[in-house]
């Protein structure tokens, strides 16, 4: 089996597709605890995990029956506001009512939408994001690899000190201390974005003289302890670049949701 799939991104484990968690799992909204449960379950079913909960673990009067559901491959779900006091978040949780053959498991358990509450906590730790998948491990290696990246017909990178990241489910990054590129035509953002396994990026756009090309680069600053190899480094997206070449030969373009 290889490492990557056809879209060019590392193949990422396709079971177990739902985990009894041994964790203690609370959600918090409106200053509250709704939830406080040692008997969660994670469904990976495609993108990020999600936590479900059995009914008796939520706070009695959190939620309300909105009366309207929505479908998909999965099945009917009944969909429930959320309420603490004077805080609301409509349609923030929802109840599989009826389920596809293949995912009987889902029916009358409760699931949250995670960026609607306050905050999550598996045992005393807070998790962003969303849920973590037990089964994604992320490994960081340093290389001499010859990496060089080109942007707006210039090349922007030239490196032969990266640090490669692997994901399951993504393509594979290079990583590039900030002596080996440009910098003069990196430009701050203010995108950001966050990552339960990895922390917050700060992202960078690439000016030349084609133009500017928006959010073409990130780096974590302060990654989390597993992926700490990377802190500082610089990262292109193959997706938005003209081209990254690894020991002279140019990378194939990855097929992911960053992609313009």
């Amino acid at each position: 089996m290889d490492y990557l799939d056809e879209n060019n991104r590392l193949i990422a484990a396709p079971e177990p597709r739902w985990i009894t968690s041994p964790k203690r799992l609370r959600v918090f909204f409106g200053g509250e605890a709704i939830v406080d449960s040692t008997r969660a379950n994670l469904f990976r079913g495609g993108g990020p995990p999600v936590y479900y909960f059995p009914k008796d673990d939520v706070r009695q009067g959190a939620l309300t029956a909105t009366g309207r559901t929505e479908s998909n491959a999965r099945g009917t779900m009944s969909l429930y506001d959320v309420q603490v006091g004077e805080r609301s978040a409509e349609g923030a949780a929802w109840e599989y009512t009826e389920t596809a053959d293949d995912v009987p498991f889902l029916a009358g358990m409760l699931a949250f939408r995670w960026g609607e509450m306050d905050a999550w906590y598996e045992e005393e730790e807070e998790v962003f994001v969303h849920a973590k998948d037990p089964f994604k491990r992320i490994e960081t290696f340093r290389s001499v690899r010859h990496v060089e990246v080109y942007a707006g017909g210039e090349k922007v990178a030239d490196s032969s000190s990266p640090v490669v990241l692997l994901e399951p489910g993504h393509p594979l990054r290079y990583y590039l201390p900030k002596m080996d590129i440009r910098m003069d035509l990196l430009l701050p953002s203010e995108t950001v974005s966050r990552c339960p396994y990895k922390g917050k990026a700060d992202y960078y756009s690439v000016e030349t003289g084609s133009g500017l090309l928006e959010d073409a680069a990130w780096c974590y600053k302060y990654p989390t302890t597993e992926t700490a190899g990377v802190a500082g480094l610089v990262c292109f997206f193959n997706e938005r670049v003209d081209a990254i070449h690894v020991d002279g030969e140019e990378l194939e373009k990855p097929v992911t949701n960053w992609r313009r």
